[in-house]
């Protein structure tokens, strides 16, 4: 079977904005009388924005305390906080070997996408100059079930057009290689802790054309 798309999650894999989302949460959660570090902060990878804030409710014991349109403020806060910080962000920063890479995916005709919950993932991608790299992102708008559910990177392959058998999906956080595992397609992670992913490397800098390839080779079928 040839491998026609490879299909990204964006923080953690295409630039870094963990730290940035962090410190977001940290200063709204404060304001509600929650505490929270960068070790609960690991917990809110890959899920999306109203599923974060309920994770930090729940950790604060306030879950059920606060109505619909209270949580909603608060999100609407954390995002506008959030989208302030990423004007630091720039094309160097991306993370290392991903610019090299998507040139090389590129030159092998094989299709890439972007599977991201992030609303804010076509601004990151314009500021980090690389929005025509991809030939879809899914709309994590339309998106109904945050990861670890498939859906959005059976959203990314529908939109690529093609199946997931054929394509590779790399993420950073436990519940985005498990909903690429869940969608069928061969799992990449990036860091510690995703024994779950098909092939599991350390950092961006490892990941690679030949180590796609050669991954794709030794597990398609």
């Amino acid at each position: 079977m040839t491998l026609k798309a490879v299909v990204f999650d964006l923080d953690g894999v295409i630039t870094d904005t963990a730290h940035l989302h962090f410190l977001a949460w940290r200063a709204v959660a404060e304001e509600i009388g929650i505490t929270i570090d960068e070790v609960f902060n690991e917990q809110l990878k890959g899920i999306s924005r109203m599923d974060s804030l309920q994770r930090i409710l729940k950790h604060g014991g306030k879950e059920g305390m606060l109505s619909d349109e209270q949580r909603l403020a608060l999100a609407t806060k954390k995002n506008a906080r959030y989208v302030q910080s990423l004007a630091s962000l720039t094309e160097d920063s991306l993370l290392p070997g991903i610019r090299n890479l998507l040139a090389d995916i590129r030159a092998a005709n094989v299709k890439i996408g972007l599977a991201s919950v992030s609303l804010n993932a076509p601004g990151i991608l314009r500021a980090l100059g690389i929005q025509h790299a991809f030939d879809f992102c899914a709309d994590a708008s339309l998106i109904i079930c945050s990861k670890p559910d498939p859906e959005i990177f059976l959203a990314a392959c529908a939109g690529l057009n093609v199946r997931p058998e054929e394509a590779i999906g790399i993420e950073d956080a436990p519940a985005g290689v498990e909903a690429i595992n869940a969608a069928g397609m061969l799992s990449v992670g990036i860091g510690s802790g995703l024994k779950h992913a098909g092939l599991q490397l350390h950092s961006t800098r490892e990941l690679t054309w030949t180590r796609l390839t050669e991954f794709w080779a030794s597990r398609a079928y």
